[in-house]
């Protein structure tokens, strides 16, 4: 059949284009069936403390996914850059996940860690005073600005309507500390919230100011954990080859 017949005649066309997307959408959905698992069995993933989670909400909203990826891919160039390609069990608990393409800036996948709460305040204030070929905005607001945790129960029990598991009741904080052991346990249940965030902000002084706890206490405190959550020396590199 000749292609300038299939593109005049609207109804082939139609027909054709539809056959082809369902073809590919099968080809794609079918096999998830017979995948009993495609989220790692790995140790050390846990949701977000609520510190994290207002940090995370802080990050979304400065827009730093538009140019920071949290997504290593399994290339050499990419592990030697940025470390251990990035497993989906690290996003289990992201709602919507940051993994992104865009890369103006470094990955963020594995910055956990790699510098000091020192360096990411004076990082995020003036970028150019560390980096002096640095594109990235000024972020002076952040440290200025206090921390409102005011409705931080509010955003746990929305996230624990999607599978998060923020505790509410004894049965599960007891779940959670079977889990995930009994000091994350303790940091993942709601009546607490705000308890354990202002203790975790003050024991961590993420921003250098023990007398305030502000936006950049909360931003700091989620960017040192990311990509620190599993101990990868435990793990061979043929043990993840069977859940892609």
């Amino acid at each position: 059949m000749k292609h300038d017949l299939i593109e005049r005649n609207l109804g082939i066309l139609l027909v054709l284009t539809m056959f082809a997307i369902s073809a590919g959408g099968l080809v794609e959905v079918i096999p998830l069936f017979f995948i009993k698992e495609t989220v790692e069995k790995v140790d050390g993933v846990r949701p977000y403390s609520p510190l994290e989670l207002r940090g995370r909400d802080i990050y979304v909203r400065e827009g730093c996914y538009l140019c920071h990826s949290q997504m290593i891919r399994p290339f050499r160039d990419e592990a030697l850059r940025y470390g251990h390609y990035s497993l989906a069990a690290e996003s289990k608990y992201d709602h919507p996940f940051q993994w992104g393409s865009k890369r103006t800036g470094p990955d963020l996948a594995r910055v956990g860690g790699k510098y000091s709460n020192e360096w990411h305040t004076q990082h995020l204030t003036a970028p150019r005073s560390l980096v002096p070929q640095s594109v990235m905005p000024n972020y002076p607001w952040l440290v200025k600005t206090p921390l409102d945790y005011s409705d931080i129960q509010l955003r746990m029990k929305a996230l624990r309507k999607t599978g998060v598991p923020y505790s509410l009741t004894q049965a599960e904080y007891d779940r959670n500390v079977k889990d995930f052991g009994p000091d994350v346990a303790k940091s993942l249940h709601i009546p607490d919230a705000e308890k354990n965030l202002i203790a975790q902000a003050q024991l961590g002084n993420y921003d250098g100011n023990p007398a305030n706890i502000s936006e950049m206490d909360a931003l700091v405190s989620y960017l040192q954990m990311l990509g620190t959550l599993v101990d990868f020396k435990k793990y061979d590199d043929d043990y993840f080859v069977k859940f892609r």
